[in-house]
């Protein structure tokens, strides 16, 4: 079998690599362990670089500098690679990986994606630049429920760019938009990534996931706020839709009322349940668009109910019933048995008899003539529990009456402005952006409210694209099949990679290069703030060259030990992380969502200008980190209003 010639090219390419390498230590007067870990760290970047498979470079490199620092024992290094595999495959968290996957796939071809578009952009059509907005919302929701940004961007590049180049929009800002919105799924949670950083620096998922949310927002309406600013500036880069393409057909029968699309719809279909209506029109239908029109003002009421009484009733405290042993009633006292009392010699006493009391302790000592007389000591208390006090009140904190009020407004704005063509609108998000959300809260909510486990959560998600694809009648074997088969090729590359970075970790530190590290950096004397910048800067420019899986598996390992020594959190340190790692998918040369549009792009869009629209987007996520690092309550807030 013939071998290419890129594989030639790369395998010279690292044999000189490793000559100099060789060279390099070779002149060094003492060569230490600590050295070749270095060496190991160093081949493993080149090699992944030129192409190698990652998990089995960080597995091969790791057994063969393994099997040099044990002396060529094979015997124990054999041993440390089973150990290290062994401690992958027993961590409970992993599980998760392949059900949320899972659910993406599921979700993804339960062909969701083309009517949320659709909707959000007829629902911001007087929006500036409606079109990329609506794009970017549409990513931010379809990753955070599919977690697959190849998938995201993909779908994204065949949908809405044609839709943007056709309504005239500049080719660098509709790439940046789609690029840098598809890359929103490895932050918002629920979030493959965060389950490796949990793993891999030992935080808890469940408090990633909650701190991730926040900045997840934020850093989606920076880019929303972006293109918003760049469509009001540059009109020409982002028209405004025609007043044809904002047109809503009206469905036949709501047409034949009549009714129009601008319409007041409440009213009108009222008056049509009145009897003011085509005699062709059935009451059914206007009942039903009624019905629709409701929801919002139930969802409000039933929001509104079950969230006063959580903040307005405290929890019943129970209080204890306290009764003197042995002065009860007769009735109480032959009711139920007593442990009789033992005596210092450990010998029980005579039982009392029925309905009589018991002498107490130092009766004996006390003369007869004195036994009616009131010295009796006064008797050991008895408690009984199980009596609840009432139900206190207390009044509704100010953040309730703040956020219901604005609920309360856009309720009734909803309401004064609800024509037919926005209730055909309405009627879309219900079919495409509600079930997406619900699905994402449900998910989230029981993790993040502690009322199910990640892995737990992320089985629920499952069966929920489950239902998703069934309701939309994709649920075929075909599609289970193929579902099924990608989740199987994913997990197995993330499991495979989690294996390879235990077994590199455990000999990068068998090897002392952690400890060499460890030593070069705290010998630099630096501040908090400096190690942050400087920790920040080195994963921003690892990006460029390296995918995040590979970021983490290999760098967070090095990067962990060191928190301690400046005392920084590493729930926190993880959040500054995962903001970073969205540079790692835009980042030329290995911008990998710049390649996943490129390929269903049209011809005339180059590469160049994908690159170039991705520039403004990684500038806002670099200023993401600014903002979270001066505000750490952003991202911290949540976790220790939940878990602390």
């Amino acid at each position: 079998m013939k071998i290419r010639k890129e594989l030639w090219f790369g395998l010279s390419i690292m044999a000189l690599v490793v000559m100099a390498a060789t060279w390099g230590l070779l002149s060094v007067p003492t060569i230490t362990n600590g050295h070749l870990g270095l060496l190991m760290l160093s081949l493993v970047v080149v090699a992944i670089m030129l192409g190698f498979p990652t998990a089995f470079t960080l597995m091969g490199m790791g057994m063969i500098f393994t099997w040099l620092a044990y002396d060529r024992d094979i015997t124990r290094t054999l041993d440390l690679m089973v150990q290290a595999a062994y401690k992958s495959m027993a961590n409970d968290v992993l599980i998760a990986i392949p059900l949320f996957v899972f659910m993406g796939y599921l979700v993804e071809r339960a062909n969701l994606i083309e009517k949320l578009f659709k909707s959000l952009h007829l629902a911001m059509a007087r929006v500036p630049g409606s079109l990329a907005v609506a794009t970017l919302v549409t990513c931010a929701i379809f990753a955070t429920a599919t977690g697959i940004v190849g998938a995201v961007v993909t779908l994204m590049g065949l949908l809405a760019l044609p839709a943007m180049l056709r309504a005239g929009y500049s080719i660098p800002l509709s790439a940046g938009a789609i690029t840098a919105g598809g890359c929103l799924g490895i932050l918002i949670p629920p979030s493959v990534l965060l389950i490796l950083y949990g793993a891999t620096a030992g935080v808890s998922v469940v408090q990633l996931y909650a701190g991730a949310f926040f900045p997840g927002i934020m850093l989606a309406g920076l880019y929303i706020l972006y293109v918003i600013i760049m469509a009001k500036i540059r009109p020409a880069w982002a028209p405004p839709l025609s007043e044809q393409e904002r047109q809503v057909p009206l469905p036949p029968l709501t047409q034949a009322l009549p009714a129009q699309t601008r319409q007041h719809a409440p009213l009108h279909l009222l008056q049509a349940l009145k009897g003011r209506r085509n005699a062709a029109v059935p009451l059914g239908h206007v009942l039903r668009q009624l019905g629709i029109v409701v929801l919002p003002g139930l969802l409000f009421l039933v929001l509104a109910l079950t969230s006063w009484r959580a903040v307005t009733i405290l929890p019943a405290q129970e209080t204890f019933d306290i009764q003197p042993i042995g002065l009860s009633d007769s009735s109480s006292s032959s009711s139920g048995l007593q442990e009789p009392p033992s005596t210092e010699s450990g010998t029980l006493q005579e039982p009392p008899t029925e309905g009589g009391l018991q002498e107490p302790p130092g009766a004996e000592a006390a003369p007869s003539s004195a036994a009616a007389a009131p010295t009796l000591a006064e008797p050991p208390a008895a408690v009984n529990p199980g009596l609840a006090s009432a139900a206190q009140t207390q009044p509704a904190p100010t953040w309730w009456w703040v956020s219901f009020a604005i609920l309360g407004a856009i309720t009734a704005l909803f309401y004064l402005f609800l024509s037919f063509a926005r209730l055909e609108i309405f009627k879309m998000l219900l079919g495409s952006f509600f079930p997406l959300m619900v699905l994402i809260l449900a998910v989230l909510g029981s993790i993040v409210f502690g009322l199910a486990t990640p892995t737990e959560a992320a089985a629920m998600g499952a069966f929920g694209g489950f239902l998703l694809a069934a309701a939309y009648k994709r649920l075929t074997m075909d599609v289970v099949t193929e579902s099924v088969y990608l989740t199987a090729k994913t997990s197995a590359m993330v499991c495979w990679l989690f294996v390879g970075s235990a077994i590199f970790s455990a000999a990068f530190a068998l090897l002392g290069g952690q400890e060499v590290i460890e030593k070069w950096v705290l010998s630099m004397n630096l501040t908090k703030v400096e190690f942050m910048v400087l920790s920040q800067v080195v994963i921003f420019l690892l990006g460029w060259p390296l995918e995040w899986t590979e970021i983490i598996v290999i760098f967070m390992p090095i990067f962990i030990p060191l928190l301690s020594h400046f005392g920084v959190d590493p729930l926190f340190f993880g959040l500054l992380v995962a903001l970073n790692l969205q540079t790692a998918f835009l980042s030329p040369p290995v911008a990998m969502s710049a390649f996943y549009l490129k390929g269903v792009a049209p011809p005339y869009v180059t590469l160049n200008q994908i690159f170039l629209g991705m520039m403004p987007f990684m500038g806002i996520q670099v200023l993401a980190i600014v903002l979270l690092y001066l505000w750490p309550s952003i991202g911290l807030w949540l976790p220790h209003l939940l878990y602390k």
